[in-house]
């Protein structure tokens, strides 16, 4: 298995750290949220990484092969052109694996601190289907749908009443309502569904707008593991992310 790390965000809820430095380099109990994620990659026993890059894409390059890519085979996916959003830039730094693609990809945000076993992750993969979305049962706006085998049946906005995709007619009131992690396991299949939609869509897209638009012909399967899963996303929750990542280290 190979993974993928996104890390082209300008970490704009995070300011003004972010105005001086990418947000994957946050330090937090000693340790960059990039770390966390690398080490965690790397005990799982996936040591092949891409990670993607924009906002001060110098500074996590420097930084990882100063720490001679902490002992993974790491490589970048350079969006300092473009920030291509999650689909897009998924799409691009897979292509990177193209001699890969028969194994399925780990994709992770690297804002996200938890103790979620990614064994367990991998084990929920069925690879004769699309892919598993880690999901939690937490509160929010927005949420992805799922029927009682917890398959993907569309996306809501609780505040807004919006449904998608358009035109579904699975029942909102009755489906199982989660909210997406930013971690997911993808089988090989969907690279090609991803070329496709991007022929489509252009080069920037949301993964979440690609989920939602392959429905009809692939299935994605919700999963939530055990663990606590803290998004480290906004400058008033650094105090508890710094506590958090304390545990993790201890």
């Amino acid at each position: 298995m190979v993974a993928m790390i996104f890390a082209a965000g300008l970490g704009t809820r995070l300011r003004p750290l972010t105005d001086t430095m990418p947000k994957a380099l946050l330090p937090l109990a000693g340790h960059t949220l990039l770390e966390y994620q690398i080490r965690k990659l790397k005990a799982t026993g996936i040591t092949d990484i891409i990670i993607n890059v924009h906002h001060f894409p110098d500074l996590i390059i420097d930084y990882v092969r100063a720490h001679e890519n902490f002992g993974c085979r790491i490589m970048f996916s350079d969006e300092r052109d473009q920030l291509l959003e999650t689909g897009g830039g998924l799409l691009k730094a897979w292509r990177t694996f193209a001699a890969d693609t028969h194994e399925p990809l780990l994709a992770i945000n690297a804002d996200i601190l938890s103790t979620i076993r990614l064994e367990e992750v991998i084990a929920a993969y069925n690879p004769d289907e699309a892919g598993v979305l880690v999901v939690k049962n937490r509160q929010t706006q927005r949420y992805l749908c799922f029927d009682s085998t917890r398959r993907l049946l569309g996306w809501t906005n609780i505040a807004t009443g919006e449904i998608r995709p358009q035109g579904a007619t699975f029942d909102v009131q009755s489906a199982t309502k989660l909210a997406f992690s930013g971690l997911q396991i993808l089988s090989p299949k969907v690279l090609q569904l991803l070329e496709t939609f991007a022929a489509q869509k252009g080069p920037k897209f949301s993964v979440i707008d690609f989920y939602l638009s392959a429905l009809e012909t692939a299935t994605f399967r919700g999963f939530e593991p055990q663990g606590e899963l803290l998004d480290v996303g906004k400058i008033d929750h650094l105090d508890e992310a710094e506590a958090f990542a304390r545990k993790l280290i201890e």
